[in-house]
This record gives structure tokens, C-alpha cells and sequence, in this order.
């Protein structure tokens, strides 16, 4: 099936079906055959701009998969409430099980990166390799939100998202405000007029907006009060074992690139850590070749 309004046809490879998996009925893109890579994406954002990246991956041999993250569609609101590190993980190890195997490689960007750590974290034995992108992993970043000046000063939408005026703000005037994110996390890239109506577009959908913001309103206080949720959130925040690559844009004006230094320890089987000089935040689409050949040679090493 092609990708309606999208751009993308059947001979560019990229296609769309929905997977059930904790719970939900996820919106995936999907390309090729072979060695699963599930592609996760963050905000303001959606799975459509992996689909450079899917389609080089499937031309390596990979069967590469990029799922909506729950709360980006009308009918994806967590169905237990949850939209913290942990349940993020569950919904990909949830999807690398309902897709039929035992075993994936990740490939997360923004929340998608969190996302990819929280599974590495919780289960081990079922992520092969992970790529994280543009959010570091550790204590240091959260530590960064409360006494890192210039960290506060790129992270202030997060702080803004806590408030319900942000459900009237972010859409006002044709969503003038993820025009302005992009424009500050990417200052060297502009994203096509076409795929920003796109983008908006899926952002403007009924309750997409105040779901998307449920994982900053949980970012910066208990997941829960319930002891078993807060133990599960603890899990989810412990040494990595797969190998991992992380990639950060020296330009990123959303995540300062110095909050990945000294991630090595939480990483026990190896990190290769890069910082890629003249690229900002959203890293796959402004340099899609580079990013693509560092992704494939690491998958592949």
C-alpha cells in the first residue's frame, strides 16, 4: 500500500500497515527484508521523515520499521496513562515481539532515542545494537534541566508544555511555534514546505497535541504512585548492554552536545560517541547520506 498524500509510491519501497502491540494499534512504515531495525522518532516530529533512512536500509539488506510513537495518532492515547521512559520501552519491545521476532536493532532520535534506551534497559537480551540521537542518556540530563543555565534556556518549551496553555499556543497561527523549533534546534536546515504542511498536519489531529505533551508532563515527577510502575521507570534508566553508537549535531540548538560526555559508563559493552560539526538537531534529515553510512557501517560491524 502506498503512503496516501505522502510522496512516497510502492516502487520507492516504503509502506504502511498498523501492528497491535501493547495495547495499541501502531502506524508503521516498513521497507525491505532481513535483520529487523525498528526506527524511532521524537517531537515535533513523526515516522515519515525515517523514510530516507528506511529505504537505505532496506537497500543494505535490513528489514527497517518505523513505528507512530503512542500518543501521535487520534486513537494512540496510552491506554494505561503512561507515556514516561518505561512504558516507551515496553511499546518497542511489545512491537519487536508482535513483529514476529526475538531479537532487534534500534534506531531512536529525540524521545525515539529515550525510547530506545528504556528497551535496551529493561530487556537486554532482545536489542541487538542501538543507535541513539540528539538526547544524551544519563543522570546528567535531567541534573542539566535544573542547574544548567544554558540547557534550561534551549529546554523552555518543556516547561511551557506543563501548562495548558500550550494546547492553545503550539497550534496558533498555523503552528507557528514548530516552525520556530525547528528553525532554533536546526538553524542550518529548512524542511521542505511539503513535508512541514505533513507534519502539521498529523500534530493537528484530534487530541494528538495534549497526548504528545504527556511525556514532558511526566518528565519531571514520578511516573506514578503506583510502586510497581515507579520500579519499572527505575529499570529503565540502568547500564546499557547492547553495543551503541550515539550521534549529536554540534549545532543542535534543542540539546547541547556536551550533556553526551561521560556516557561511556553506562554502556559497559561500548560506545562510539560522535559529534557531527555544522548539523543541528534533526540530524537524519539534514545529513541523510552521512547518517546513513555511519548507521549501516555500525549495524554492520
Amino acid at each position: 500500500m502506498a503512503l496516501p498524500n505522502s510522496g512516497l509510491s510502492n516502487d520507492e519501497g516504503v509502506t504502511r500497515r498498523t501492528v497491535a502491540a501493547n495495547g495499541l494499534e501502531f502506524p508503521v512504515l516498513e521497507a525491505g527484508d532481513g535483520p529487523l531495525v525498528l526506527c524511532l522518532h521524537g517531537f515535533p516530529d513523526h515516522a515519515r521523515s525515517w523514510a530516507p533512512l528506511l529505504r537505505r536500509l532496506a537497500g543494505e539488506g535490513y528489514w527497517a520499521v518505523a513505528p507512530t510513537m503512542r500518543g501521535y495518532w487520534p486513537d494512540g492515547a496510552a491506554p494505561d496513562g503512561q507515556y514516561g521512559g518505561s512504558a516507551l520501552g515496553q511499546d518497542v519491545l511489545a512491537l519487536i515481539e508482535a513483529l514476529g521476532r526475538d531479537t532487534a536493532s534500534l534506531v531512536g532520535h529525540d524521545i525515539g532515542a529515550r525510547a530506545a534506551y528504556s528497551a535496551a534497559s529493561l530487556d537486554p537480551n532482545r536489542i541487538d545494537k542501538l543507535v541513539g540521537m540528539a538526547v544524551p542518556y544519563g543522570q546528567q540530563v535531567l541534573t542539566a534541566f535544573v542547574a544548567d543555565g544554558d540547557q534550561q534556556r534551549r529546554s523552555w518549551y518543556m516547561f511551557y508544555f506543563q501548562t495548558r496553555l500550550a494546547e492553545l499556543g503550539v497550534p496558533f497561527d498555523d503552528f507557528a511555534f514548530i516552525d520556530r523549533l525547528w528553525r532554533e534546534w536546526s538553524p542550518s536546515y529548512v524542511l521542505p514546505d511539503g513535508e512541514r504542511a505533513l507534519l502539521k498536519e498529523s500534530l493537528a489531529k484530534p487530541g494528538v497535541l495534549t497526548q504528545a505533551f504527556g511525556f514532558y508532563r511526566q518528565l519531571f515527577g514520578p511516573p506514578s504512585e503506583d510502586p510497581a510502575i515507579q520500579a519499572l521507570e527505575a529499570r529503565a534508566n540502568g547500564p546499557i548492554n547492547a553495543p551503541s553508537l550515539y550521534l549529536h549535531g554540534a549545532e543542535d540548538g534543542c540539546m547541547a552536545a556536551y550533556l553526551s560526555e561521560g556516557m561511556d559508563a553506562l554502556f559497559p559493552n561500548g560506545l562510539e560517541r560522535v559529534v557531527l560539526p555544522g548539523v543541528g538537531h534533526f540530524l537524519h534529515l539534514e545529513q541523510p547520506d552521512e547518517i546513513g553510512d555511519r548507521v549501516v557501517r555500525f549495524l554492520g560491524g
